[in-house]
């Protein structure tokens, strides 16, 4: 049984690679164009019309006819524009900051969310429970009303 979940993991694995193995050596302008970012106009190459991102998919397009990987592809506009021409940050360096800072501040916000809830349902419970009576002639003017409305 051990031998075919192992099979199985191994068919799966190939299944999985082999498309991400064909992205990289044999990149789509529109694949590219949608992870690169136009230097000009800062969104994505996919939805710029700036003179420089129609030179940046016509130069995609001449790397990808000459063979180049997406990997190689990146590389040359890395170097052309540096690294905030990724629309995704490398996971490395420096870099892996803007991966990990947001994570740290969304669990940094649920702990203090948690804690002002836990206080605050605590104070509820606090007050709740402080033993202050109504003036009772207010008591009794109080139950006269409500006797009249009928509740």
């Amino acid at each position: 049984m051990s031998g075919r979940l192992v099979a199985l993991g191994a068919a799966v694995a190939l299944l999985v690679a082999a498309p991400a193995s064909a992205s990289e050596q044999h990149p789509t302008a529109a694949e590219l164009e949608s992870e690169l970012i136009c230097p000009v106009c800062e969104t994505t190459l996919d939805s710029s019309d700036a003179p420089v991102a129609r030179l940046m998919k016509a130069r995609i397009r001449e790397l990808i006819a000459a063979g180049d990987t997406k990997s190689e592809i990146k590389a040359y506009f890395v170097d052309q524009f540096g690294n905030g021409v990724l629309a995704v940050p490398p996971r490395k360096g420096f870099d892996l900051l803007a991966w990990l800072l947001p994570l740290a501040g969304l669990g940094v916000g649920l702990v203090v969310v948690g804690a002002l809830a836990w206080r605050w349902s605590r104070g509820r419970d606090d007050d709740a429970g402080d033993g202050e009576r109504l003036d009772p002639a207010l008591e009794q003017r109080l139950d006269d009303e409500l006797e009249r409305f009928g509740t």
